[in-house]
């Protein structure tokens, strides 16, 4: 296995994101400009030394257990590069935690690109050019996705953390056929596919953050096995829409961010956060929840921004991140 050298010094930033936009459930992602930073220091002396500061320091763990290092790890191994035996990770987070913006997918996402730039460093360095601080590393964004989609279990968020911008995600494995009794982790690897959609020049996003977290498990425990066939045709319909409406037809917005599949059965777990979803959407604004919530999202165009308001700024943090079209970099330090 290759070895990263000692003094291997990287940053990643990756950001926030968005998930579902209303119907595309566990498929639409949006990039947010709320960014999480990480520092990753090969070192002399053994062992790990974890240091977070931010959103969610006191409840993240110091060891090995953590996501980023085991997200890491992860990569390094499907890259045939030995783990340092010293590593120095530091973890800046503004992306808050448990509020459906996406923070488990950029922890993913931060630790799969990390291994990507010390895989890439130990290349460099194996052929006597090991760059300046500040340089970009090259990644593979593409493997990047594809694992920290099944690290987290669904590509919406990771997806759109990884390439920025408005992406569009699916399972390749989706498209084979299954023998009969098979279960679907017996059908072959799962392989996510990204499309990165040309967004409308004026569509830009409101979010509205609350003080209490909800987690995602918690959220997804209260989806519907099945749903009516006339409500997945309904959904189908509006999710198709939803590109028409965030690429070219913004004025299409709120019909094209209706869901019948995933707000509805979870309104007792966020109950505020949909009687918000509901003024706003009687005021004309392109509101949903935001993943797995409770933030609310609203999509909007620029010159609408300011009139999308809350009404209970006590309870609400008010967020204009703009839509990045970059997802996540990683530099030499």
């Amino acid at each position: 296995m290759r070895k990263v050298p000692v003094g291997t010094a990287i940053r990643v930033r990756t950001p926030a994101s968005s998930a579902n936009l209303g119907p595309g459930f566990d498929s639409v992602g949006l990039a947010l400009g709320v960014w999480d930073q990480l520092d990753v220091t090969v070192v002399a002396e053994p062992g790990l030394r974890i240091e977070v500061t931010g959103s969610g320091a006191d409840g993240v763990p110091r060891d090995e257990s953590h996501l980023v290092y085991r997200s890491m790890v992860r990569g390094l191994r499907e890259l045939g590069v030995e783990v340092p035996s010293g590593l120095l990770v530091q973890t800046v987070n503004a992306v808050p935690h448990g509020r459906g913006m996406g923070s488990s997918a950029t922890a993913i996402v931060s630790g799969v690109a990390a291994a990507q730039g010390l895989s890439a460093c130990a290349a460099a360095a194996g052929e006597g050019r090991p760059g300046a601080a500040g340089e970009a590393v090259t990644i593979d964004l593409e493997a990047v996705n594809s694992l920290a989609s099944e690290l987290e279990g669904h590509p919406d968020n990771a997806s759109a953390t990884v390439f920025g911008g408005m992406t569009l995600s699916w399972s390749a494995q989706d498209d084979l056929p299954i023998a009969v009794g098979a279960s679907e982790g017996e059908a072959g690897t799962r392989h996510t596919v990204t499309v990165r959609l040309p967004l409308h020049p004026d569509l830009t996003a409101v979010v509205f953050v609350p003080e209490t977290t909800l987690a995602t498990h918690t959220a997804r425990a209260l989806l519907p096995e099945r749903v009516l066939l006339r409500d997945a045709a309904r959904n189908s319909a509006r999710a198709a829409l939803l590109v028409e409406a965030a690429t070219r037809s913004p004025e299409l917005l709120v019909p094209a961010t209706h869901d019948w599949l995933h707000q509805e059965a979870r309104r007792p777990s966020y109950a505020a956060s949909m009687d918000l979803v509901d003024r706003l959407r009687a005021d004309g604004h392109a509101a949903t929840i935001s993943g797995a919530g409770p933030s609310v999202l609203v999509l909007t165009t620029t010159d609408r921004v300011d009139s999308v308001r809350s009404g209970a700024d006590e309870i609400w943090t008010r967020l204009v991140p703009g839509i990045p079209a970059e997802g996540v970099t990683v530099r030499l330090r």
